[in-house]
């Protein structure tokens, strides 16, 4: 009897497992510890729904990919049975090098590593666990297989991964500004000359994905309280690693320890319980800055934050640590770790990573921001830089 097994997603309705190896994989632990990393890090603090896990992501990417397929399919394209297999196995792994809190941590738990790099790391683990079963999944994650179609589907301008994250971040925040035609979407892609493709009857679905990434970018993940709470949470980690404050393993070994000491097995260890323990034992620190960052989070005591239309002047943020010094009775060292400033920054679309190719008709292609009368120019293309100041409620 073939393996069936089906998965009730609160989005899409029923996920279909129909494959035994990646089964195996689903139910492997580096694959559950994703139930435990939150796919939105600390947008929860801002919107209450948004509590779901990346392994959640990482099921709904599998189910558009597996549709994606069909569709291709349908329309003629070349996919094997082991390409379709593989492709399927590369969309779920590939966010499983996720961290605690996701994005948020990224380059702070581990200094300088990607969590693409990760990924690939416990991919290539996975694959001498599984006997080599994997090696063309990688092929295809790591853009070494010859039909780009299939990696393009994974990691590129109109990907499933993104179509899955702006759908479910939607719908578990309540964001209807991100809500897009996803189904519509996947009916229009197409295979021409071995690249993803979208059909002209697509043009104004694919421009409202782009606008309802770029809402979604600014209201929600990088709305000024999520960004405030984010930062707050960086500076625990750093000012933890400045006192090498103690705590839990696994958690421990990353920030008392040098970071090549630290193995993949202990990586696949950490996730986001480890580090709201610890958050919590830390918020009676004796040291007052620690102390103080955590109390922030866990009771959502966050620090004033502000957008700006350019950098932080030097002479604002010297106002607010000598504020924070005065009514805190904080030395200016320890003051400065409760005021700081920066920037981010957000594109809409950036044809110079990727490009969205719309095929016409005729047999003509045209990258998006070309077709006639096109929503997506060069205003949207550009990158928006804002600036910020994050100091505390005196």
């Amino acid at each position: 009897m073939p393996f069936r097994k089906i998965i009730n997603d609160p989005v899409y309705g029923f996920i279909t497992i129909d494959d035994e190896l990646i089964n195996q994989v689903i139910i492997h632990p580096f694959f559950q510890r994703l139930r435990r990393i939150n796919q939105m890090a600390m947008a929860s603090l801002v919107y209450p729904g948004a509590v779901h896990s990346r392994l959640h992501h990482a099921l709904g990417a599998y189910h558009l990919m597996c549709n994606a397929l069909n569709e291709l399919k349908g329309k003629g394209a070349d996919i094997s049975a082991a390409e379709e297999q593989a492709a399927k196995i590369a969309i779920l792994l590939h966010d499983v090098g996720h961290g605690p809190f996701s994005h948020a941590l990224e380059h702070v738990l581990i200094e300088g590593m990607h969590h693409e790099k990760i990924s690939l790391m416990i991919m290539e683990e996975l694959n001498k666990q599984f006997n080599g079963r994997l090696q063309l999944a990688l092929d295809i994650f790591t853009d070494k297989y010859p039909k780009k179609f299939l990696y393009q589907l994974i990691s590129g301008q109109l990907d499933v991964d993104r179509m899955d994250y702006l759908t479910r971040d939607s719908f578990f925040t309540g964001v209807h500004e991100g809500v897009i035609a996803y189904d519509r979407i996947l009916k229009m892609l197409t295979v021409y000359n071995g690249e993803l493709m979208v059909e002209e009857k697509g043009i104004y679905s694919i421009e409202k994905f782009l606008v309802a990434r770029r809402l979604m970018y600014w209201q929600v993940y990088l709305h000024k309280t999520v960004l405030c709470a984010e930062q707050m949470l960086k500076q625990i980690i750093k000012r933890a690693k400045y006192l090498k404050a103690a705590t839990q393993k696994p958690l421990d070994n990353f920030i008392n320890q040098p970071i090549h000491t630290v193995t993949l097995e202990e990586f696949c260890r950490l996730d986001d319980v480890d580090l709201l323990a610890a958050i919590k034992g830390w918020s009676n620190h004796e040291d007052k800055v620690l102390a103080t960052l955590c109390r922030g989070i866990i009771n959502r005591q966050l620090l004033k934050v502000q957008y700006l239309a350019a950098p932080a002047d030097g002479k604002l943020v010297e106002e607010k640590i000598k504020d924070a010094c005065t009514k805190l009775q904080l030395s200016a060292e320890e003051a400065s770790w409760l005021v700081f400033a920066g920037d981010v920054t957000s594109s809409t679309y950036d044809p110079g990573k990727e490009h969205i190719h719309i095929l016409f008709k005729n047999g003509e292609v045209k990258d998006i921001s070309e077709v006639d009368n096109a929503l997506i120019n060069q205003n949207l293309m550009g990158s928006v830089k804002k600036y910020y100041i994050c100091y505390p409620r005196i």
